[in-house]
């Protein structure tokens, strides 16, 4: 894997975006297993492009145990 600075624009490696049971997304390097509990939500890039499409999809941060409880209220 590639060193890379705090801000990440010199990173090269490849990442997919991953997510939990709770519907809660992250990023993981593309050539890496996923931790247990994550799974692939089908989007692979650079660092920026996943977390800039995270950024458009996931609207409502809230785990989603969370959310359904709220909306059972």
């Amino acid at each position: 894997m590639t060193q890379t600075s705090l801000d990440g624009d010199d990173d090269t490696t490849s990442y997919r975006v991953v997510r939990n049971h709770e519907e809660q997304y992250s990023i993981w390097p593309a050539d890496r297993s996923l931790p247990l509990g994550w799974y692939e939500e089908g989007t692979v890039g650079p660092r920026r492009a996943c977390l800039d499409h995270i950024s458009r999809i996931w609207t409502d941060i809230r785990p989603r145990s969370l959310r359904e409880k709220a909306a059972r209220s």
